[in-house]
């Protein structure tokens, strides 16, 4: 009699203990009915209660009635507990500014974690694999990330009341459905799997296809990777605990000694005194000034890393601007970065932009100048404004246009940074966006440049558009 490990598929069995009431999220795919099957058969010596869990997120019609379906025969068949959710993603979607596979994912989510907050599992298993994460490990390298971001899917990810296990993640694609044909097992297909709009699904049908014939164990190299870097933030982490409340000075240093905090709810300061940032290693630096901006809910970026960190070996007197709200100084003694209120910047909605022609944005902290390739008088002005929900860009080198709030969110723009982040709106379109490549039809039929220099603050120092962290 074969046993039961090889009736199932390898697993993470060190993600599981005896007793644990484990919800399995099944959507029908290979990857889930698999996951499901292989815990299945080894329920009892894991000592796992299981129960199915299916999401119908309200698209894709009679095909996800179909899944739906499918899947709660599964669970019959398996004698398993049954629980399905319905959503309406395109109205969370339409609701919220946001992709329809952020919506999807986030509801998802959202009802595994009521479940676990509600005692009712005590860890709910999805079915990433490692195909899954080579793709999101190469699609962070792609989109430009920190080294935390190279660790991709982590294995167990700590929720209130439980856990979101991946026990697959160490399993290949190609092992799944040769387990689920030998079988006889069927599952089901989503068609938007093969949909090359979606950047994942070029990086799986085209990118590392490309990277395979360099590399046949690309998949597994870029697992690893991920494994390595995730131990290695988690060090980092420690690091940083342990050193950040001897470095960081919040609030602002006051005359005859002290420090004073403001207790605004849009203010906030943190400063580090130079000279014993000067003494740690470049990578500890880093990482500690970007703790320290997030102190005050700004996310930094490589350039803007790197400005702070040239402004540390510089002279006291600097100041710079990081965003609309954050800005940064360097005094003799400490490099401070405060988030100030800037009541001119909340009235600057709009401003309207000739094309050509050039215009200084105060409340914006930008100079633009625009040129086109067509005469003035058949031009219409450009609207410098702020994002909008439902805006959609159009990045260089991608195949349809983006929410403009998931593009911020792959910026890693902080989210109260994102209601005033300068967008340029052209004849119906966002031609522009500080810190993102834009394509647009129309902008390109006039042969139309835009250039946005950063605007010196009152006392400081200019600096050219090319040392600007975000501006083109």
């Amino acid at each position: 009699m074969p046993s039961s490990k090889q009736n199932s598929l390898p697993l993470m069995t060190r993600l599981f203990r005896p007793g644990m009431r484990l919800g399995v999220a099944v959507s029908g795919g290979a990857d889930s009915v698999a996951l499901l099957k292989s815990l299945y058969v080894r329920r009892q010596e894991l000592g796992l209660v299981l129960t199915v869990l299916h999401v119908h997120h309200g698209i894709r019609g009679e095909e996800a009635d179909g899944d739906a379906a499918f899947v709660a025969a599964l669970a019959g068949e398996l004698g398993l507990r049954f629980l399905r959710r319905d959503v309406d993603t395109p109205a969370r979607a339409e609701q919220e500014a946001e992709t329809m596979e952020e919506a999807a994912r986030k509801l998802r989510y959202a009802w595994f974690e009521s479940l676990l907050a509600a005692r009712e599992l005590d860890a709910v298993a999805t079915a990433h694999t490692l195909d899954d994460q080579a793709e999101t490990v190469l699609q962070k390298m792609l989109r430009g990330t920190w080294t935390e971001g190279l660790a991709g899917i982590f294995p167990i990810v700590e929720r209130p009341g439980g856990e979101i296990l991946r026990p697959l993640l160490e399993t290949r694609r190609g092992q799944i459905e040769e387990y689920l044909q030998a079988l006889k097992q069927p599952w089901r297909e989503d068609a938007t799997n093969r949909d090359t709009a979606y950047n994942r699904n070029r990086i799986r049908h085209e990118l590392l296809p490309i990277l395979a014939k360099y590399n046949p164990r690309i998949t597994s190299q870029l697992g690893h990777l991920a494994d390595i870097a995730r131990d290695e933030d988690a060090y980092w982490q420690m690091e940083l605990a342990r050193i950040l409340p001897s470095l960081l000075l919040p609030g602002r240093s006051v005359r005859g000694g002290g420090r004073a905090s403001s207790t605004h709810p849009e203010e906030a300061s943190v400063g580090i005194e130079v000279e014993r940032l000067r003494t740690l290693h470049p990578a500890l630096r880093r990482r500690i000034l970007r703790a320290a901006a997030e102190q005050t809910g700004c996310v930094l970026n490589f350039e803007q890393t790197e400005l702070l960190m040239a402004m540390c070996e510089g002279k006291a007197g600097r100041r710079e601007t990081l965003t609309a709200e954050v800005k940064v100084e360097r005094t003799p003694r400490e490099l401070r970065i405060l988030r100030e209120r800037n009541a001119e910047f909340a009235q600057a909605t709009e401003l309207r932009v000739p094309v050509p022609g050039r215009v200084e944005a105060d409340g914006f902290g930008l100079r633009m100048t625009t040129e086109a390739n067509i005469a003035a008088a058949a031009l219409p002005s450009a609207i410098l404004r702020f994002p909008k929900a439902g805006d959609r860009v159009r990045l260089c080198y991608t195949a349809a246009p983006k929410r403009i709030k998931e593009v911020l969110e792959r910026m890693q723009i902080a989210p109260r940074e994102r209601k005033s982040w300068p967008v340029l709106e052209w004849q119906g379109e966002i031609v522009w966006m500080q810190g993102a490549e834009i394509e647009s039809p129309a902008a390109s039929a006039a042969g139309l440049k835009i250039l946005a220099e950063k605007m010196p603050p009152a006392g400081g120092q200019e600096i050219s558009s090319d040392e600007v962290p975000g501006v083109e």
